[in-house]
């Protein structure tokens, strides 16, 4: 590494929303330097929310949810290239073209990848569709656009409920299958699931939860699904919305503490080893990081959440090109948002991480509400539906460890905060849809044979 950290070769692999924003970092914080970019996409970073809102809608195409640059960062952009290996030794990122690009600090945002249909052959019908890339939503929306007869979604998460309210407002029939006993559960617990589930039914969606699906049908095209309770479901659309795949494969042998729930992180974004050794050229950012957070347990999170990315990714920039002195945590509240079913739903902290939650404003039946969720006395986080200017009020309470319940304070009370219930968080591997907030805790992914020096 060189002396002066401003200049030297800094790589990003992943042309994402964190890569974008960690190079327009690097430069803003003075890096003077190489900076390089790949990515396995042949676009430009661009946008992912709209993917599933406005282009299944076509109020907006896919090819225009490009994101802007806020400064240029005169990176060289290597784009539809994949990276395939890490050299720790050398310091290398190896690419699939062959080529070796060489670099003094590595900073690793690839993101995640949708969790396809286990069964290739059936995966392969048409009309059979998971949603992540631009190419994913333009296709899916032309075949919304056509007018099928029916769209079976697998999976009630916030993308699989997404598209069954993109569907809906299109005037198409619907069917959403759960595992799990509602949508959204296992990001908002049993009470908010509640609430999601009779919103769906009241805009005419076929909810199935408690089932899975055990098998797609066709001959070349989709036709039809079965179900686990002996059912059959006749649709020629189905999307599968089973959450995300962090994409660490290619970091299988460079010795990183990389596994099917992230790499692993420092609170400075830098990337622990496989033994559990924080290194201090390779730094981490966006949905394929795990990172400690002080409030919540220091338990390491991963979190698929747009603010996180932007966040992160600036904070991994500053500490790339700075000492140790000057280095600085990520420590950002987490934030997520969701519109459907003509409900604004908005959450802030992290839900999974509660043992009670209460109705701190509004109510079930009128159907505009805040609830707050507590762990072991303290505040953690809140979701609030059609209510969002409440939100900052309950993030201080969040990042002051308030006592929970609530005290009052929020404008427009209905209630006293003092009837908590249970959280009721289901086991995530109960659910089809995988959360948008993962608690990962500090178990390494792999078994590690120790190896005790001799001599």
């Amino acid at each position: 590494m060189p002396g002066d950290l401003k200049d030297g070769r800094i790589v990003i692999v992943g042309a994402s929303l964190a890569g974008l924003r960690a190079a327009e970092a690097l430069r803003k914080e003075g890096f003077t330097g190489s900076l390089t970019v790949v990515g396995d996409e042949p676009h430009p970073p661009y946008d992912r929310p709209p993917l599933s809102k406005q282009v299944l809608l076509g109020q907006a195409t896919a090819d225009s949810t490009g994101l802007p640059m806020r400064q240029d960062p005169d990176a060289d952009w290597r784009l539809g290239v994949r990276a395939t290996g890490v050299d720790p030794l050398a310091k290398q990122v190896l690419l699939e073209d062959g080529e070796s690009l060489p670099y003094d600090r590595l900073l690793i945002a690839t993101g995640t990848r949708a969790r396809p249909w286990p069964n290739p052959e059936e995966a392969a019908l048409d009309g059979v569709f998971t949603l992540r890339t631009r190419e994913d939503a333009g296709g899916l929306a032309r075949r919304l656009a056509a007018g099928p007869e029916r769209v079976l979604v697998i999976g009630g998460g916030f993308t699989g409920s997404e598209i069954a309210s993109a569907c809906r407002e299109r005037g198409l029939e619907v069917t959403v299958a759960e595992r799990g006993p509602a949508p959204l559960v296992g990001a908002l617990g049993g009470t908010l699931s509640q609430l999601a589930a009779v919103m769906q039914r009241n805009h005419g969606v076929d909810l199935r939860t408690g089932v899975t699906v055990t098998a797609l049908r066709g001959n070349g095209g989709f036709t039809g699904a079965e179900l686990s309770d002996g059912s059959r479901v006749d649709a020629d659309v189905c999307v599968v919305a089973l959450g995300a795949v962090r994409n660490v494969e290619w970091l299988a042998e460079s010795g990183l503490a990389a596994g099917p729930r992230g790499i692993a992180c420092d609170a400075g974004c830098r990337a622990f080893n496989m033994y559990g050794i924080v290194t201090d050229d390779v730094f981490v950012a966006g949905d394929v990081s795990r990172f400690p957070h002080p409030l919540f347990g220091y338990q390491m999170l991963s979190l698929e959440h747009w603010g996180n990315a932007v966040e992160q990714a600036e904070v991994a920039a500053h500490n790339m090109v700075s000492p140790g002195p000057l280095r600085r945590p990520h420590l950002a509240v987490p934030t997520f948002w969701s519109t459907q079913f003509g409900l604004n739903i908005k959450s802030v902290g992290v839900p999974t991480y509660s043992d009670h939650v209460v109705i701190a404003q509004g109510s079930l039946e009128a159907r505009r509400l805040a609830m707050v969720y507590g762990y072991q006395g303290r505040v953690t986080a809140a979701v609030t539906v059609d209510m969002a200017k409440s939100l900052d009020y309950y993030k201080h309470l969040i990042e002051t460890a308030a006592p929970f319940p609530p005290p009052p304070g929020a404008a427009d009370r209905a209630i006293a905060a003092d009837v908590t219930i249970p959280s009721d968080v289901p086991d995530p591997s109960g659910l089809s849809h995988g959360p948008t907030v993962a608690l990962t805790g500090y178990l390494p992914d792999r078994r590690l044979t120790l190896v005790q020096p001799t001599g």
